[in-house]
């Protein structure tokens, strides 16, 4: 098992509704748009998801400097559309039972929707370059994307 007492939570507000950023995290034409840090690429074709409890997704990252490829996938634990997405995250074929996982929640707001990004199993710190940071921004080409759409 993950040691979930590791970990850190992100959060953002972004001027779309809950159904919106639901679909950039579940449609593999979107996720290709932004799932990925600045810096990096994910190509389209890369990207399959099957959206259910047990299902699995998997894409690969390409680090646009010097095209290093990150194939990245899990298993999605909990699909509550538009409120609750909860998936392992990590080596696709990896066990999940020791992968991190990341909790999504999607709080409608006045501004649009809040989201929760909790990511559990690995240490994070603002300034890693790494766990953190990467989902920091990634995040934000995320907010991008939604900005855009």
């Amino acid at each position: 098992m993950i040691d979930e007492t590791k970990g850190f939570t992100l959060a953002r507000t972004f001027a779309a509704t809950p159904e919106e950023v639901w679909s950039a995290w579940t449609t593999p034409d979107e996720a290709a748009q932004w799932f990925h840090p600045e810096g990096a690429s994910t190509p389209r074709e890369s990207v399959e998801m099957d959206v259910r409890e047990g299902g699995r997704y998997t894409y690969t990252m390409v680090n646009d400097a010097d095209g290093t490829r990150y194939v990245t996938g899990g298993v999605y634990r909990e699909v509550s559309p538009y409120e609750r997405l909860v998936f392992t995250w990590g080596d696709p074929l990896g066990d999940p039972d020791e992968t991190p996982v990341v909790t999504l929640v999607f709080t409608p707001t006045a501004e649009g929707t809040h989201m929760s990004f909790e990511l559990r199993g690995v240490d994070g710190a603002e300034g890693d370059e790494y766990f953190y940071d990467g989902w920091d921004s990634a995040l934000n080409v995320l907010g991008e994307y939604l900005s855009r759409h």
